[in-house]
């Protein structure tokens, strides 16, 4: 009998090309999948949440597989000698059985992402922030943020020849907040596409800086055009800090 699990991981983005296996890079699915095939001695491979692109952390993520091997839901030993295995920038949290069914992408009710902004020079968060000392207006960037929840078009937004078959997203909330140093700006979508959120936070930076003005993103998501929009941030700052899933995919 198959069973199948989710794992709840994460990892510190800046030693991989992405969480999506590719040709001859080094990526997070790469290292977990020999990781948890040398641990069960099996051929094991994940289907994570999503795609995160070069360089961008995830302290919150799921993956799911599936394995013969019936004793693995929450197991603390199984766990320790998984993180025993990987390398110390990711990091396996939980192990949990779900329905056969369950998918740790499709099955994502919602995603939050985090992009953090420095305003003093920091070295100690070099690999976590981007360092930007102009002074921004954040009433007029909230303002810009709330627009976004009107649209569901987001392809001004999106990397140019993706493989997605609809840049449609539903956007619950998105919002600007000052941290001591930092600047977080925090947003919630059923789906994201490739480089969306980098790209927003480009726009709204250059509204921050009076470039543009928070009418304009209307304007910019129905030109339907990336070129209309700012330019996309660096890696760094980005973080996947929360998926949701439906109580029920999960067998506790």
């Amino acid at each position: 009998m198959v069973y199948r699990y989710f794992i709840h991981l994460g990892y510190k983005g800046t030693n991989y090309h992405g969480w999506q296996i590719q040709p001859n890079k080094v990526t997070v699915q790469e290292i977990l999948d020999k990781s948890l095939s040398l641990l069960f001695k099996q051929n094991i491979r994940t289907i994570g949440a999503g795609r995160t692109d070069t360089g961008v952390h995830a302290p919150y993520f799921f993956a799911h597989f599936d394995s013969e091997l019936d004793d693995l839901h929450q197991n603390q030993k199984i766990i320790y000698q998984l993180n025993s295995i990987l390398p110390l920038d990711i990091a396996v949290y939980n192990i949990i059985s779900v329905r056969p069914n369950s998918h740790a992408r499709f099955d994502a009710i919602s995603r939050t992402y985090l992009y953090r902004i420095s305003q003093i020079k920091d070295p100690f968060n070099l690999e976590f922030a981007m360092h930007f000392v102009r002074p921004l207006n954040i009433d007029a960037m909230n303002n810009a943020a709330d627009i976004l929840k009107e649209y569901t078009d987001f392809t001004s937004f999106s990397k140019l020849h993706s493989d997605v078959k609809t840049n449609n997203c539903r956007i619950f909330d998105a919002k600007w907040e000052t941290k001591q140093h930092e600047l977080h700006f925090t947003i919630t979508g059923d789906r994201f596409l490739r480089n969306m959120v980098r790209a927003i936070v480009g726009t709204l930076i250059d509204i921050g800086c009076n470039k543009i003005s928070p009418d304009d993103v209307r304007l910019i998501i129905k030109s339907k055009n990336r070129a209309k929009a700012g330019n996309s941030v660096k890696a760094h700052g980005l973080h996947l800090i929360h998926i949701q899933y439906p109580v029920e995919i999960f067998n506790w």
